[in-house]
């Protein structure tokens, strides 16, 4: 079972790590989107928004919830007037009125009151036609906007992961190769020993140990024999690259199989009877510890 690395890397295999940016010109103000993601277990989403864009908070979390699976993300948005779009604008005569009206009532039931300054006048709510959007209308904009960057933050992620993959599939052959070398070798090995340790035994129990020494033999055959241990990682290499393959929210599965790996690795050092099994089970944890490193980025 092979490995083949000019196999073309899927975009669908996703980072959790990611940003994206978007602006939008909505007339009278700008609205800036920016939502950027790092690693997490799970899928973690906060917000920092303007307040006028406040009540979006949970159709902005939904749309978030229906594109990824994993990571932390931060989703920062606001809202900035611009001076430009009070050009071309009036002023609400029915609020001037009032204004008038009550500054008038104050003033005279308090004659030290002070005026409103212009400025005042300029900021009360509504006073400037044009230079607020209707809030229905903000949020149809707000959310075409979150999707557009949400779609570039995936794209961003999708890059990344297929990095990933590449870090993982040329680690993934190279833990094949020194199982692939290792297998053959194997049957020698365990023969050189046997007959060590037979030798051995004979010295220490003399010619009439024949049944014991078949015993200990036997069993020393047995506990070195690591037959099934390369066969589950060979089992595991294999699955490792088809949920590559597969791409998706595969973290977790991926996660999996490297504390597989690592295991089985584990019990071939455990069980080994020659240098070179020692050797291989060291690289060969060295090799799964790098790749379960990257298998934590992807989500």
């Amino acid at each position: 079972m092979s490995i083949t690395l000019t196999q073309t890397i899927t975009l669908m295999t996703l980072s959790m790590t990611g940003f994206a940016a978007h602006t939008l010109n909505l007339g009278s103000a700008n609205l800036a989107i920016e939502l950027k993601s790092v690693n997490q277990r799970y899928l973690e989403i906060g917000f920092r928004l303007s307040e006028e864009l406040r009540a979006l908070e949970i159709p902005i979390r939904d749309l978030i919830g229906g594109r990824l699976t994993r990571g932390k993300v931060e989703c920062r948005m606001s809202l900035t007037a611009l001076p430009a779009a009070m050009l071309h604008i009036g002023l609400n005569e029915a609020i001037l009125e009032n204004l008038a009206r009550w500054q008038s009532e104050l003033r005279n039931r308090f004659a030290d009151a002070a005026p409103l300054a212009t400025g005042e006048i300029l900021r009360w709510p509504g006073l400037i036609q044009g230079a607020e959007l209707a809030s229905d209308t903000l949020a149809t904009l707000a959310l075409a906007g979150v999707e557009q960057a949400l779609e570039e933050l995936v794209q961003t992620r999708r890059r990344e992961g297929g990095k990933l993959k590449q870090h993982i599939l040329s680690r993934l052959a190279e833990a094949e190769r020194l199982v692939a070398d290792l297998r053959p070798g194997m049957p020698a090995r365990i023969q050189a020993q046997r007959e060590k340790l037979a030798a051995r035994l004979r010295e220490a129990l003399g010619e009439t140990g024949h049944e014991r020494l078949a015993q200990e033999v036997a069993l020393f055959a047995q506990k070195v024999d690591v037959e099934e241990e390369l066969s589950r990682l060979a089992a595991h290499f294999a699955e490792v690259q088809r949920v590559l393959d597969l791409g998706g929210a595969i973290g977790k599965r991926l996660d999996f199989l490297m504390q597989e790996l690592h295991r089985e690795a584990n019990t071939l050092g455990s069980k080994s009877a020659a240098v070179e099994t020692t050797q291989a089970s060291l690289e060969l944890k060295v090799l799964i510890e790098q790749m379960r490193e990257q298998v934590q980025n992807i989500e």
